[in-house]
Formats: C-alpha cells, sequence, structure tokens
C-alpha cells in the first residue's frame, strides 16, 4: 500500500497544494512552521479521522475559511481508492469514495493504513492514561474498521448516561440545582426516580457496547506483547525488558491519574479479567455499575468502563511511567509503534509509515536501528528540519517546504 496522490484545500496553511507520491522513502525538509508536519497530519487523518496533534477538527481548517478537503489517491497492489473527506467544524463531516458520497465518514476508514511516529508519542509513556486508550483504540480500529462504529456507540452511550448522572445529581442537591437540570437535560427533581430507571437502560447499553471494546483491547494486547518486547529489545538491548499489562475498572480503581472510586485499589490483568467467576465481561461490567451506583449520582459521572483503563508500560518489575529515563521512554514509544506496524503488516500489506520530525528527538544509536527497521517498508513519509536530520539509510525522494509551497528537489 502507498500514496499516489495528495490533495489540500484550505487545510491548515495550504489554501491549495498537490503532491504526486511514490512507492519507497520521501522526505519533506525544511525549517520548523513551514507546514512539513502539516502534509503528514492530513494523511494521518485520512486513515484515523483524527489529528496526532490537536483534539477538534478546528485547527485544522485554514484561517478564514470554513471547510478544509484532502483528497488521498491510495493504491494497493493493482487496485487505486479515492479518498475525499471534507472537514466541517461544527458540522458533519462528509466523504466521499472514487468521487461518490458515503452514508458515513466512518466508512472510509481502513483504506489507508498508516503508522505516524511523532514527538507526541512520548506521552504515550509519560502521560495519563488517555494517550494509551487512544493508542489501542487507534490501532484496534485501523486492523477493524467496525471498531470506529462500536467507538462511537460506546461514546453516545457515555454522553446520554453521562447526562442522567448529572441531572440525578444536581436534583440531590436542592431545588435551585434542580431547575437548572430541568433546563439543561429535560429532568427534575421531582423525576428522580424516572431518571434511576432509565439510567439501568443506559446501564445496559453501556455493558453492551463496552465489554466488545473491553473483550478488543484485551485480544490486542495479547498480541502486541511480544511484538513491543522483541522491538524494544532492539532499540534498547541493554534496559529491562518491556511489559504490557492492563488495568480496569472491573476490577480496580481508575489509575492514579484520574479520579479512583472510594475503597477500591490494585491492579488487574488479562487473564483475570478473561476469567474471573466464569462471567462475560458484559456482565461484570454491570455489576460495578450497580456497586459504583452511590458514588456515581454523587458526583455525576461515570465511574467504571473502558473510557477509564489504562494500559500499564512496563520495564521489569517497575512502570514506565515515572521511572524510565528519557532514552528509554523514547525506545518504549517506538517500539508501540513498531509493534503496531508489525502487526498491521501481518494482518495483510505494509502500512505507510509517517515519521515526523522523530530523528532530530533521537540519538545516533536509535536513529541507526530505527532506520534500519523501517527502511524495507513499502511507503516511508519523513518531516525533518534538514537535510542532516535524515539517516543516510533512508535517502530517497525529497521536497523543500517552506513559505506555504511544496517543492518537488528529486
Amino acid at each position: 500500500m502507498h500514496v499516489a496522490h495528495l490533495s489540500l484545500t484550505d487545510f491548515r496553511s495550504y489554501a491549495s497544494v498537490e503532491l504526486g507520491l511514490e512507492p519507497g522513502v520521501t522526505a519533506f525538509v525544511g525549517p520548523n512552521g513551514q507546514g512539513k508536519t502539516n502534509l503528514v497530519e492530513a494523511l494521518g487523518y485520512v486513515a484515523t479521522h483524527s489529528s496526532h496533534r490537536v483534539a477538534s477538527d478546528a485547527p485544522l481548517v485554514r484561517q478564514g475559511a470554513s471547510r478544509a478537503i484532502v483528497r488521498c489517491a491510495i493504491q494497493r497492489d493493482d487496485r487505486r481508492a479515492l479518498v475525499e473527506l471534507e472537514i466541517n467544524p461544527g458540522r458533519a463531516n462528509r466523504a466521499r469514495l472514487n468521487r461518490s458520497p458515503v452514508s458515513r465518514p466512518r466508512d472510509v476508514i481502513g483504506l489507508l493504513r498508516t503508522v505516524l511516529f511523532a514527538p507526541e508519542d512520548l506521552s504515550m509513556v509519560k502521560g495519563d492514561p488517555s494517550e494509551r486508550r487512544r493508542f489501542l483504540d487507534e490501532l484496534l480500529v485501523s486492523r477493524t474498521p467496525r471498531f470506529a462504529g462500536v467507538r462511537a456507540d460506546y461514546d453516545r452511550v457515555l454522553k446520554q448516561r453521562g447526562a442522567l448522572l448529572r441531572a440525578a445529581s444536581q436534583a440531590r442537591r436542592g431545588a435551585r440545582s434542580a431547575r437548572r437540570a430541568e433546563s439543561d437535560t429535560g429532568f427534575s427533581a421531582a423525576g428522580a426516580g424516572d431518571v434511576l430507571s432509565t439510567l439501568e437502560v443506559w446501564d445496559a447499553h453501556l455493558a453492551r457496547h463496552g465489554a466488545e471494546l473491553l473483550q478488543a483491547r484485551l485480544d490486542l494486547i495479547d498480541a502486541l506483547r511480544p511484538l513491543v518486547a522483541g522491538a524494544y529489545a532492539a532499540l534498547a538491548p541493554t534496559s529491562a525488558p518491556a511489559t504490557l499489562a492492563y488495568r480496569s475498572t472491573l476490577s480496580t480503581g481508575t489509575d492514579a491519574a484520574e479520579d479512583e472510586i472510594p475503597g477500591e485499589t490494585g491492579s488487574s490483568d488479562t487473564q483475570t479479567l478473561s476469567t474471573d467467576l466464569g462471567k462475560t465481561l458484559e456482565e461484570r461490567l454491570r455489576e460495578r455499575l450497580l456497586e459504583v451506583r452511590a458514588a456515581e449520582l454523587e458526583r455525576g459521572v461515570t465511574l467504571v468502563g473502558p473510557h477509564r483503563d489504562d494500559l500499564i508500560l512496563g520495564l521489569g518489575e517497575l512502570p514506565a511511567r515515572g521511572y524510565a529515563s528519557h532514552g528509554e521512554s523514547w525506545s518504549f514509544a517506538l517500539a508501540l509503534r513498531l509493534a503496531a506496524y508489525d502487526l498491521l503488516r501481518a494482518d495483510g500489506g505494509d502500512p505507510v509509515l509517517i515519521l515526523d520530525d522523530v530523528f532530530a528527538e533521537l540519538d545516533s544509536q536509535r536513529r541507526r536501528r530505527l532506520s534500519e527497521i523501517v527502511a524495507p517498508a513499502e511507503q516511508v513519509l519523513i518531516t525533518a528540519a534538514v537535510d542532516d536530520d535524515v539517516p543516510a539509510e533512508l535517502i530517497g525522494g525529497r521536497f523543500d517546504v517552506a513559505e506555504g509551497s511544496v517543492k518537488r528537489v528529486r
């Protein structure tokens, strides 16, 4: 698989740009702030419908424009697909496939598969649990696009259930708060019993969608574990071995970086979640929701579910977060991406590898090892501020990027 052509209209800093691309290595070279990352960000958006730099779509649209358009021609063997995404902040995005509209933008997810390395990846090791959940879920969707719908259903239920919990919590705090809840959500203090009854319905929906997402994460971690260990050993052979575990709110409190459920401590691994008491994940989710009901009603938030779980990264017996050195953290982040690449490639076809200003962050040893690993990929796209940041092993096609223009130089 490779990207044969990229076209941008009013995306980030570009009013318009057309790029023909080829298999092999291509580098975009130019000073910082000139738009190199915008180009590869657009490709990442086609693959995942999200940006690795910002949480919302609004910054993706050029200042003064009302929408942005990304067109991407994807070549896979002897077949070519043209994907077009129209990004409309505050409104529904639109998508076209081979110039024909599709009913939902997520229907084109999976046509382009990318693995993107970026300086922001360090947050997967050092940052909050949300960064690690995002890594898992984006990889999950890349492997099995239907999980984009599962995630969307789970998020929808979570939002509705959260509104009910806030309404009930506000009703408990007095008439003034109750009037505000009635105005905001349509539920009144007098209807608190109805809220609880409706909450049980949303519990069932949350447990069903949450269990499907959770089981998929657990299976994904099982597949990733040996790949991450192998990639980390190649990048940092003298370090303690890299390990993966999963911490779930089914049997524990949330990660220390987030609010904790009172009275819950400890951690849980994949095997425990899958076999405890012989119950299905859906059954256990419903039980846990009942166990924390009082705390949820008091606080007005959903305290149990995949949205509060964490992927635990370890080095030997210690958690990487807080104990790994800067170099070890970088090696772990790279190992996660390399494992994702290996997993997608094993599913069939090389994903496009994107290295966004990564080499400037690495020491010479890690630069060399990463270069040797990624060089055989069908297509590698690199951004770099200067030529020296592109390793000799990855010399290929090149574009100069400066002052809003992109010019091929070889």
